[in-house]
């Protein structure tokens, strides 16, 4: 089998479970669907949102509001335990995964980021590319709900897209892709072939895929994880008390999914179940698409509206040795 010819892109949607707030057997499940991708000669597969190594799932489980618990304060301090600092090499093995599997790809992490200090956390989405060189760190603008009790506000550094074959890649974070001018600041860079990530749920995916697509005039990969009961470890901090706050089978229930740019589905979303699920995007369809509608070309007034967006990435200090 042969990598897709120059004008198309062979992309996979790698929809698993983490091994819940484990850094280390997250990773090995992540390389090991990275190197399922080189087989099946994928140039691009998406993992979900803050897949490594997990969602804050106990927030919401265990009234995660109550000011100075200590079993949020417990399960906040693991979970800073096992985020990721990229400074530290955490991201090394996927990314040589990644170069040795000739595969780009889009990770959800939890960022545990030394340009802040070190113990704040921030929902981050990172491109590596086929190389195994990190290309960007998306910070998630803006944590939803009860997600700021966990995850802090992050910035417009990482709204960067990456050339791929004929396509620009760019991506978002779970609810940014409702978000109008995130969305149009990757269109204004020619993003042609969008990736959001989600915790999973056929909720978020099924309808806002289509819509960006359509939107965009772009091929949309929504790639999701999957939560079970079964998911959480037995060393999990308050196991018990979690698991007994859950009346479902899934927290998440996955439902990755692709697009084209005409808005029909290429893979419909994918229900409760793990796997890497590929397609062949070919970039002719955006070119064809384009014809009628261009969000940041033919079909807009710069002279009326227009986008400015600051790509500094923010911090408290600045120094100046």
């Amino acid at each position: 089998m042969t990598k897709a010819h120059s004008d198309s892109l062979k992309v996979g949607l790698a929809q698993i479970a983490p091994v819940w707030l484990n850094r280390a057997a997250t990773t090995e499940k992540v390389i090991q669907q990275i190197v399922n991708a080189g087989k099946e000669q994928c140039d691009l597969i998406a993992f979900g949102e803050a897949l490594l190594p997990g969602y804050p799932f106990w927030i919401e489980l265990t009234h995660g509001a109550r000011f100075n618990a200590p079993d949020q304060k417990a399960l906040h301090a693991h979970y800073m335990q096992q985020a990721v600092s990229i400074t530290s090499g955490h991201l090394d093995s996927i990314c040589a995964a990644a170069k040795a599997a000739d595969v780009a790809l889009y990770l959800g992490i939890i960022e545990r980021a030394g340009d802040r200090g070190g113990h704040s956390l921030y929902c981050s989405m990172v491109y590596i590319n086929k190389r195994g060189e990190i290309g960007s760190v998306h910070r998630k603008l803006m944590p939803t709900y009860e997600e700021r009790l966990t995850w802090s506000p992050g910035d417009g550094h990482g709204l960067r897209v990456h050339s791929l074959g004929e396509f620009t890649v760019g991506g978002l974070n779970c609810w940014e892709n409702w978000m109008p001018l995130p969305r149009a600041a990757l269109y204004g860079q020619g993003e042609d072939l969008h990736v959001a990530i989600w915790p999973g749920g056929e909720h978020n995916t099924h309808d806002i895929t289509r819509f960006m697509a359509k939107e965009g005039r772009s091929f949309v990969m929504s790639a999701s994880g999957l939560m079970r009961p079964e998911d959480f470890p037995a060393d999990t901090p308050y196991r018990d008390d979690i698991l007994a706050s859950i009346d479902k089978s899934h927290l998440a229930n996955g439902a990755s999914c692709l697009v084209g740019p005409d808005g029909e589905w290429l893979i419909e979303p994918q229900i409760g179940e793990e796997g890497l699920y590929t397609a062949i995007v070919d970039h002719k369809k955006v070119r064809e698409e384009r014809q009628n509608f261009d969000p940041v070309g033919h079909y807009s007034r710069p002279d009326v509206t227009q986008l400015h967006v600051d790509r500094t990435r923010q911090s408290t200090v600045v120094f100046k040795d």
